[in-house]
């Protein structure tokens, strides 16, 4: 697919999966090599990043959680490019159907949402190995049999709440027609979700982001990432009702973007 191929060679792919595995990166081997310097409860603590198979749901949450934010600054950069460089423009210019353009648009922007997703994780899985070995830590637990067969489900199910969370991006700058102003207001939306916690507790729950962090609840009922880790605890929508409610607000961003640009003006 030409799109596909046009976001594997766009700064913004390289930049935004190379931010997320670097903190993710750096604050393993943090951990790591700072083991020694600790004791009691706080190195028990540390160590559970580097300890499997904990360290799996451990590596997807941080991945999550921060992955949410570099999915709304991802989806607002390429969606807001198509309208600042004259992309979609010509792409119209030529004949090609608004729709499937757009489409076909954040599809590419999905697909590439998830193999970030698998390689962030992969990364931070070697180097959780490495740091283990660094800190003394056994990591007997890697081929821990359940932990292993519940992974698929919690990377499809986080690969869609952050497709959500990226669509919203995607949105926000089509409505704006602008890279710097769709990354801008994303951000905000971000963290004013969370702020808003604080204000509206019944409300926040259908919230993207925070139903996003829901449908990835663990079996104790908590979320990863997303939602942040202060002492309120924000009432949560079930997994499975979450993930509904992640849907909807994935196709009627999509949709929103489609009718936008369907009635917008861009030739000239």
């Amino acid at each position: 697919m030409a799109t596909l191929r046009k976001l594997v060679r766009r700064p913004a792919t390289f930049v935004t999966l190379g931010l997320l595995t670097g903190l993710l990166a750096l604050i393993l081997i943090a951990v790591s090599a700072t083991a020694g310097q600790r004791t009691g409860r706080a190195a028990q603590e540390s160590l559970l990043l580097v300890t499997f198979p904990g360290a799996y749901t451990l590596i997807l949450s941080f991945i999550l959680g921060l992955g949410g934010l570099f999915a709304v600054i991802y989806g607002a950069a390429i969606a807001g490019s198509e309208w600042t460089w004259g992309t979609l423009k010509s792409a119209v210019a030529r004949g090609e159907s608004r729709t499937r353009y757009q489409l076909f648009s954040f599809a590419a922007i999905a697909l590439m949402i998830g193999l970030g997703l698998l390689v962030a994780f992969g990364v931070g899985v070697v180097i959780a190995i490495l740091g283990a070995n660094i800190a003394g830590v056994s990591t007997a637990g890697l081929s821990d049999s359940k932990t292993l067969g519940s992974l698929p489900e919690l990377l499809a199910r986080g690969w869609l709440a952050i497709v959500e969370e990226g669509a919203l991006g995607f949105t926000i700058a089509t409505l704006a027609r602008s890279q710097l102003a769709g990354i801008g207001a994303g951000i905000a939306v971000y963290f004013g979700e969370q702020f808003a916690s604080i204000f509206l507790p019944d409300i926040i729950k259908y919230l993207p982001f925070n139903v996003a962090n829901a449908a990835v609840a663990t079996s104790g009922g908590s979320g990863f990432g997303g939602g942040g880790g202060g002492g309120t605890v924000i009432a949560r929508l079930a997994p499975n009702d979450a993930l509904l409610i992640v849907v909807a607000w994935l196709i009627g961003a999509i949709v929103v973007s489609l009718l936008f640009t369907e009635r917008a003006e861009i030739s000239g």
